[in-house]
């Protein structure tokens, strides 16, 4: 509906726009005319995405630009800080440049008085790359700090005219909770390999149902570049993937920290030389790692009593090798300087890593990265590591106990492990939704153990694959899942304990086991 004809012939254009203004509520606009997912990305096969864009209104001057109250933020994705106690980023996109980003944060939905600045990073994507070429998208970052720790704010972001804090935006707020301050009961979750999918989407509904303090992405994150080499010869890249991604993403990364490590797929060498210019524009994680320019997918913090190290295995990747010595042994000095950290702090009892391409996998795709066993293997072993978490391989597998490259114990599903003595577990957990691949010997999983006593495999070296016979393939599945870990602390001398579960998209229960350690 427009401005009647009578009306029209005797109003300028601005005033037929001021006119429309007062006659339709924003919040009628903000459903029926939003600029959204649907208008910047072509449409995406997640439901409510919204085809309709605004009409730029010019401006004197000469410059376009859209009515900031028809502009809806999607993608908001959140990420701990240094200290997960204090610190939080919510991050989020718009599909048109704005004016003024930020974000109202509260401890009431009712009292979004404090208000801050958001950071822009456009990202544009060079004509003649992909699909998608002379395209600019808009991500935006807002860093929270001095939160208070174990409490749960309410927030909401904007921009001129779109502010969350008037009431008939109330339904845009999320909310996040901080780290406590002390060791209490968790869980987090665990998975790589998603992309966008129903399966990927599928999964995202079960891991909120779990609800875990923060998730961790091991990887491969959108497949914007399907190719994976990080090359600029990578054909079939669309930065719109990305786009859907986000929205897909959204129920739970708003309120549940999207903690990511970098796959080869998020190597998109368009953008900078090492690759990661994209996903700078698209995340703010810690910046507490050895080099957060050129490998910002390496940091660590700490929940509880468990600390988490994310690393970047293409960095040492001989399967893969664009990215191979990207931090002259910067990255595994630094991985040594935290692993000793930790394991002198005595108020942690766990130590996870997690990273993308696996140390020990037999799928017939991707299989293990000698690159992995070479540098940082040695050092899991040596800080007795107490869970790796991978992806790459589409499938979801779980080792025995390995020491030196042997099974030192074998876990059965139900048993417990003790890395102080035993060794260390290593679970691949790439089957999150994007495709699943093949595994060379029988599935083998909860309730359909096969045992066997060799599993045919091979390792990626330096020149090519190296075949090897393995006896430490303990748990193979072959279906879409992910990742559940409940941390339970003790009093001193008393045991603490993970609880590992692997779950399937129909809520089956794979495999579990339990990583116990002594608390000090």
């Amino acid at each position: 509906m427009g401005v009647p004809e009578p009306l029209a012939g005797r109003m300028s254009m601005a005033e037929q726009h001021e006119y429309l203004r007062a006659r339709f509520s924003r919040r009628t606009m903000i459903r029926g005319g939003a600029v959204t997912l649907g208008a910047v990305a072509g449409g995406a096969f997640v439901p409510g995405a919204t085809a309709r864009a605004a009409t730029p209104n010019r401006r004197p001057g000469g410059t376009d630009t859209v009515d900031g109250a028809l502009v809806a933020p999607f993608g908001r994705h959140l990420a701990y800080g240094n200290d997960p106690r204090t610190e939080m980023t919510v991050s989020w996109q718009v599909p048109v440049a704005v004016n003024k980003p930020f974000i109202r944060v509260g401890t009431h939905p009712w009292d979004l008085s404090h208000r801050i600045d958001a950071e822009p990073r456009p990202l544009h994507t060079p004509a003649g790359v992909g699909a998608s070429g002379d395209h600019t998208q808009y991500y935006l970052h807002a860093r929270l700090t001095r939160l208070k720790p174990g409490r749960t704010y309410y927030y909401g972001v904007g921009h001129a005219g779109f502010d969350p804090a008037e009431p008939h935006l109330a339904g845009t707020l999320g909310t996040f909770t901080t780290a406590p301050a002390r060791s209490e009961p968790f869980t987090f979750t665990a998975f790589g390999d998603q992309g966008v999918s129903y399966h990927g989407l599928a999964n995202d509904a079960l891991i909120l149902a779990q609800n875990p303090a923060f998730h961790l992405h091991a990887g491969d994150i959108a497949y914007g570049d399907p190719a994976g080499q990080g090359k600029t010869s990578d054909t079939g890249f669309d930065s719109r993937v990305w786009d859907q991604f986000l929205y897909q993403t959204e129920s739970v990364a708003k309120q549940v920290p999207w903690m990511v490590a970098y796959g080869n797929h998020d190597m998109e060498a368009w953008y900078s030389p090492n690759g990661y210019g994209g996903e700078r524009a698209r995340w703010e994680l810690p910046d507490n790692g050895p080099d957060a320019d050129h490998l910002p997918g390496v940091y660590s913090f700490v929940h509880g009593n468990t600390a988490v190290i994310s690393l970047d295995a293409n960095d040492i990747s001989f399967e893969i090798p664009a990215n191979l010595g990207i931090s002259g042994g910067t990255q595994t000095r630094w991985l040594e300087r935290q692993l000793k950290k930790y394991r002198a702090d005595r108020d942690i009892d766990f130590v996870v890593v997690f990273f993308h391409h696996c140390a020990y996998c037999t799928s017939t795709a991707h299989a293990s990265e000698g690159g992995v066993r070479d540098e940082w293997v040695p050092l899991f072993e040596k800080y007795t590591v107490d869970l790796v978490i991978n992806g790459h391989n589409h499938v979801y597998e779980r080792t025995d106990v390995i020491k030196g490259g042997e099974v030192a114990k074998e876990l059965p599903i139900g048993g417990t492990a003790h890395p102080e003595t035993d060794g260390v577990v290593y679970v691949t957990a790439g089957a999150a939704g994007k495709s699943l691949y093949a595994f060379s010997a029988e599935q083998s999983y909860q309730g359909h153990e096969k045992d066997v006593e060799s599993v045919s495999s091979f390792v990626c070296v330096d020149g090519g694959r190296q075949s090897e016979d393995v006896a430490w393939s303990r748990v193979r599945y072959l279906d879409y899942s992910f990742l559940r870990v409940d941390v339970t602390p003790a009093s001193r001398g008393r045991l603490a304990t993970l609880k590992v579960r692997g779950i399937a998209e129909t809520g089956e229960t794979v495999d579990h086991f339990t990583v116990a350690r002594r608390a000090r």
